[in-house]
């Protein structure tokens, strides 16, 4: 009876691990190809492409990430965040934010400074999209970081300028 208990019990905080850490995530990668947003044909004839608002680069903070991050302002006036050549760490429940800070090179900066969450990541590799809410400052929220919102870290991080 009792190794039939030990054997449960070593069942049961194997599955919570598992569920936990998500292992298998960090050998598989999910590649995203999102197209750019589209372009609106103008009365001319001309096509008018989105607007580069800002630009960064991403580092690793704790782990490799790699890309670039461009804010746009499509032709309707809505912003898009947009990672392009982007790779990272897969992992559970990551999020793509936008921190209050000229820069976040650590957990703290982006726990203290505040953030605004543009949703969970797509994949950990390729070119995706991401909407901004109208309502969200930018000249306020200057560095998207990618987070893992269930252990707390910054997967990496990208601090912007003004295109």
């Amino acid at each position: 009876m009792r190794n039939r208990i030990i054997a449960l019990t070593v069942v049961v905080a194997g599955a919570i691990g598992w569920y936990a850490f998500r292992p298998e995530r960090l050998l598989i990668d999910n590649q995203v190809s999102e197209a750019l947003p589209t372009t609106a044909l103008l009365a001319e004839g001309a096509v008018a492409e989105p607007v580069a608002l800002s630009k960064g680069t991403f580092r690793g903070v704790h782990h490799d990430t790699k890309g670039t991050a461009t804010i746009l302002k499509l032709t309707s006036g809505d912003r898009v965040l947009r990672l392009t050549d982007f790779e990272t760490s897969n992992g559970p429940d990551v999020r793509v934010y936008l921190v209050a800070a000229p820069d976040a090179a650590d957990n703290e900066t982006v726990t203290k400074a505040g953030f605004i969450e543009l949703g969970a990541m797509k994949g950990n590799r390729g070119d995706q999209n991401y909407e901004i809410p109208a309502t969200v400052d930018l000249a306020r929220y200057q560095t998207v970081t990618i987070w893992c919102k269930r252990f707390s870290v910054n997967f990496g991080s990208a601090a912007l300028t003004a295109s």
